[in-house]
């Protein structure tokens, strides 16, 4: 079902971001077409990626295989997931006063006078009694736009939000977010803001951790050349509690069957070479992983016929707060082995990418940089053809 899709603005936008960047430096490198092909799935093992027969050594990625291989075990696992979360959103819908209120609690008329006033970033609305405050939460901030810029256009930046959230701008619906991961960056219509008092409202859905918004991430309103701060203190009110949502099954994760899905169908083409991004699902069991590097590249490089094919293996990017000493410790024992991996593997190079981390972002933003250094590695002595 795949397809060689020219990069346009909306073919970019499902297309890795590394994968795009990459591209565009070999084609000024080298003044020819280049083709990508991306086979990627965010937060996934490496064990999810090689073909069984290379994973003989690893008898417990086998049995977790062999577990799931009855199609209608999957589907019934699927079915019962599914009629969970319908049940589960039914309630935190339906309970939720904000929605039902004869005036909901987005409407710009609203009075919040009764709510509490908390800073965004603080943690005293995230738990109770030691417990994550799962459910949906509401916040309003009223901001004040001069004439000059009433009417304009303008990008809201909310950072990023655990888990997902809808947001308002004076009762005009300005966008969604499903999950925790993508930044927040909503357009304002022209004519939705006005001179004056304006109102700025947020519905948080936290599905069972701590909610959160990330610090340290833009929380602005733009217009034009000025820009409007909304860090600080909300109003805010708890919409539906609701307890921990139901668990998923991510067949993503099993041992096999990425490679199954995503790699045996593209084997067969004749490519100059494989970048490997991967890691961060792996370090709570990162002692084994040189040795699944090795089956990785041995898996590939048999199958595709191309007993030479270069791998670039990207290090973990710098990610966890300082406090977190022992997550930051084990992301540096990962790295290590990583390099000793690389070391190990002919043909195998490490890609620094350490310090284009973000400590608050499991996904930092600069993947342009990235993508230069893999084509310098792959061209070291090349200037560019063309800009």
């Amino acid at each position: 079902g795949g397809a060689w899709p020219p990069p346009t603005p909306t073919s970019s936008r499902e297309f890795s971001a590394l994968g795009y960047f990459l591209a565009k430096e070999v084609n000024a490198r080298t003044g020819r077409p280049v083709g990508i092909i991306n086979a990627s799935w965010g937060g996934t093992p490496i064990e999810s990626w090689i073909a069984e027969e290379y994973l003989q050594d690893f008898p417990r990625a086998i049995a977790q295989k062999k577990i799931l291989e009855d199609d209608g075990y999957r589907d019934r696992i699927k079915q019962l997931e599914s009629e969970n979360y319908v049940h589960w959103n039914a309630v935190l819908w339906g309970s939720d006063p904000g929605l039902q209120a004869p005036v909901k609690w987005m409407d710009p008329s609203f009075d919040d006078s009764s709510w509490e006033r908390v800073d965004i970033l603080d943690d005293s609305w995230k738990s109770r009694n030691g417990l994550p405050l799962v459910g949906s939460h509401w916040w309003r901030r009223d901001i004040y736009i001069p004439d000059s810029d009433a009417g304009k256009e303008a990008t809201l930046r909310l950072g990023c939000i655990v888990d997902a959230d809808s947001v308002w701008v004076n009762g005009t619906f300005v966008g969604n977010t499903t999950y925790q991961y993508p930044p927040r960056i909503y357009k304002v219509p022209a004519g939705v803001l006005h001179a004056g008092k304006n109102n700025i409202t947020v519905r948080l859905i936290s599905n069972g951790g701590r909610p959160e918004f990330v610090p340290e991430k833009p929380y602005k309103l733009i217009i034009g050349d000025n820009t409007y701060s909304l860090e600080g203190k909300w109003a805010h009110h708890m919409g539906a509690p609701m307890p921990k949502g139901p668990d998923m099954a991510f067949y993503c994760y099993t041992p096999v069957v990425l490679y199954n899905s995503m790699i045996n169908p593209v084997i067969n083409f004749p490519v100059n070479a494989a970048v490997w991004y991967q890691g961060e699902s792996n370090v709570d069991r990162r002692g084994e992983y040189p040795a699944l590097m090795k089956q990785l590249t041995s898996c590939w490089r048999d199958r595709s016929g191309s007993s030479d094919m270069p791998f670039y293996i990207v290090e973990l990017a710098n990610f966890l707060s300082d406090k977190d000493v022992a997550g930051r410790n084990a992301w540096a024992e990962m790295r290590k082995l990583q390099a000793k991996g690389c070391e190990e593997i002919e043909g195998a190079t490490l890609v620094p990418n350490y310090d284009l981390g973000e400590w608050n972002d499991i996904h930092p933003l600069n993947k342009k940089t990235l993508a230069e250094r893999i084509a310098l590695l792959i061209f070291p002595d090349s200037a560019k053809a063309r800009r």
